[in-house]
């Protein structure tokens, strides 16, 4: 008998996991990292990113599963953050920079 976890039912619950992420992105028409917070934190306890890798896996294997977008973070200089306010209203210029 083989230790380890069991190849059929992590294939299952990959297979369930591409089902949901269908069903809150396409049926319940949500956004996508409102989805992933949701599969991480209420479904499947699971981290985003490997939520992510599952889901782009699947896609490779099959067709029919949704291709999971590319997302970037965004790259901003100081004179663009400048132009934004924090919570409390205050520029963001004059808040201490950590980089």
């Amino acid at each position: 008998m083989s230790k380890g976890r069991n190849k059929d039912l992590i294939e299952k619950r990959n297979e369930s996991l591409c089902r949901r992420y269908y069903y809150w992105t396409e049926v319940r028409r949500l956004r996508f990292d409102d989805t992933l917070k949701i599969l991480s934190e209420q479904e499947f306890f699971l981290s985003e990113e490997r939520i992510l890798s599952i889901i782009r896996e699947r896609s490779k294997m099959d067709a029919s599963v949704l291709k999971v977008p590319k997302v970037r973070m965004p790259r901003l200089t100081c004179g663009q953050l400048s132009l934004f306010t924090d919570e409390a209203g205050y520029p963001v210029s004059q808040i201490r920079q950590s980089s």
